[in-house]
Parts: C-alpha cells; structure tokens; sequence
C-alpha cells in the first residue's frame, strides 16, 4: 500500500536549507494497521502530507494505493481516505446530507452516495445522528464523522492524523473500537499518527519511529520495548552503602537507596536477584518489576523523550 524509497523533502527558512525529512524508505502491507511515531519537527507530519500528496517532495519516490505521489496526485487521492486533526465537515448541512455530498464529489450517484452514507452511519453508530449538524455534536461524534468522510468512496487505505486529540478518555476508547472494527469489516490499511504512545503500543501492529526526518525504529511496540529498552528490576535498601553494593553486584547504578536494573525478563530475574542479594547481607526494603514503554524505547534511542514538546496544536 505504501512504497517509499529515499524520500526526502527540503525547506528554504530565512535563506537556510533545512532537511525535513531525510531519506525515508518506507513499505506497508496491505490490512496493516501501523503507528507513525515522533516529536514535533521529527518530520511526521512532512512526511504525511507527502504520502497523502498535500507537499510534492523534493527528492526520492513515493507509491501510495499503487499510484505514484508526483506522477499522478489524483490517481492516490482516489484511492485513499485522509482525516486531519481538524473537523472536515461543514456546519450548514445534516450529517447525511455531508456524507451523500462527499460521495457524489468522489463521483458516486446520488443512489449510491445514499447507500454507502447509510451503511457508514451504521457502521460507526452515527445513525441517531443523521439529521443533526455537525456543529451540534460532541467531540467523539465529530471525529467519528469525519472517518466516515474518509471512508466515502471506501479507500483501501486510511489515513489518521492525531484521530483521538482533544477526546476524553471514554471518546478516545469509542473511537479506537471504531478504528479496530473497521479493520475487520473492510481489511482497510491503516496509517496513524499519535501522541498517545499507550494506544500506539495496545493498538497497532506495527511502530515507525522517525526523528530528525530519518526512521530510527520499525517493528511490533514488544519487539522494540524487548530489543531497544528491556525490562527494568527496581529495588530499594535500608541505606545507601547497600544500594551501591546491589547496584555493583548487577552492573548498574544507584540513587541514594534506590537500584535500577534493566534486564530482559524481569519477573524471572527478581527472584535470583533477591537471592544475591540476601546472600550477600544486603537488606531490600521494596523490590518492583517494570515493562517498557514506547517513550523508554525512544529514550534509549535518543536520549531524550518522545512526548518532548510533542502538544497538538
């Protein structure tokens, strides 16, 4: 569904050359549901607005639903749903009649337009809804209409910017089932940005992580938590004499009474750690076992955070 190779987009600012996104190749299996993670001014959004023919890239190629991105813009725009962290209906009509008119101008007929807006309605529980305007809905209910203007002319590719910003959390969950049930309805591929790195990690089959417009991790979020961060053994002891002789018996460091150990499976580990420790005299007040996060692995990569100055607009 995607095919990148060497893609790159280069910006003039004040006279300077800035390399937004810097080589990117990039290939996604038709039915994937793939997160698209990273800081602001990583080059997330650059690189969407290629894929989605919004910015002609500078250098490199780009296939998107088998239609190439500088070649023939048109020919992707049909074959692809795009939702934008802004509302994409209007306030003047009901909520069918935005859908009927997003069908006819992806040239479906007025009967066919009615059918498939009904069928969406349906299937993303906007039905009690259909004579309402936008302006009158909640922020779920707009989002949930706003993948239905996407799904219109029924993509084989979707593609989700930043889908549950500014939701509360039983929205954000409504509107993630909604995501998922697509999936299994149509086999719609699916490529997502978002700055909740839990749903990234719980939801998707797939993390890409860019940053400085280059990808620097792609894998399943357990492949990347495993092989890049690795679970972590926290222990506390009486005194700060004992934690650094905990920290020296497993190769790590101590703050104050407290040891961080990272090893690759912590819950099978603690228990001989705790025996070490014991035979050597040393007295652990509290022992914990964590599993990484998306944000650990993007922290042992860089150095830095992942939600680092990462706020919507």
């Amino acid at each position: 569904m995607i095919h990148t190779r060497g893609l790159t987009r280069v910006f003039t600012v004040k006279k300077e050359r800035v390399e937004a996104v810097r080589g990117i190749d990039l290939d996604v299996e038709a039915g994937q549901l793939v997160a698209f993670l990273g800081p602001n001014g990583a080059g997330k959004s650059t690189t969407l607005r290629m894929l989605t023919t919004l910015l002609p890239p500078t250098a490199g190629t780009a296939t998107v639903a088998g239609r190439d991105v500088a070649g023939d813009p048109a020919g992707v725009r049909a074959r692809i749903g795009y939702v934008g962290q802004r509302n994409s209906a209007g306030e003047n009509f009901r909520v069918r009649d935005e859908l009927v008119t997003q069908g006819r101008c992806y040239g479906l007929d007025g009967r066919q337009a009615g059918t498939r807006a009904d069928e969406l309605l349906d299937l993303l529980d906007l039905r009690p809804l259909a004579k309402r305007k936008p302006g009158t809905l909640s922020g779920g209910q707009r989002r949930r209409l706003d993948i239905a203007l996407g799904l219109i002319h029924r993509p084989g590719l979707l593609f989700l910017d930043e889908p549950s910003t500014g939701l509360d959390p039983k929205s954000r969950a409504e509107i993630w089932q909604h995501i998922l049930r697509l999936r299994e309805t149509y086999g719609t591929t699916l490529f997502l940005t978002t700055h909740y790195l839990e749903e990234a990690d719980s939801m998707a089959e797939r993390v890409v992580i860019i940053d400085n417009g280059r990808i620097i991790a792609d894998g399943t979020a357990e492949q990347l938590k495993n092989d890049l961060a690795g679970d972590h053994i926290t222990i506390t002891t009486a005194t700060d004499q004992e934690a650094r002789a905990a920290a020296e018996l497993a190769g790590a460091t101590a703050e104050g009474t407290t040891v961080r150990v990272r090893v690759p499976n912590a819950a099978a580990a603690l228990p001989d750690y705790l025996r070490t420790l014991d035979g050597s005299g040393i007295k652990v007040t509290a022992a914990e076992t964590t599993r990484p996060t998306l944000d650990d692995v993007f922290l042992t990569l860089t150095g830095r955070s992942l939600t680092d100055d990462d706020i919507p607009a």
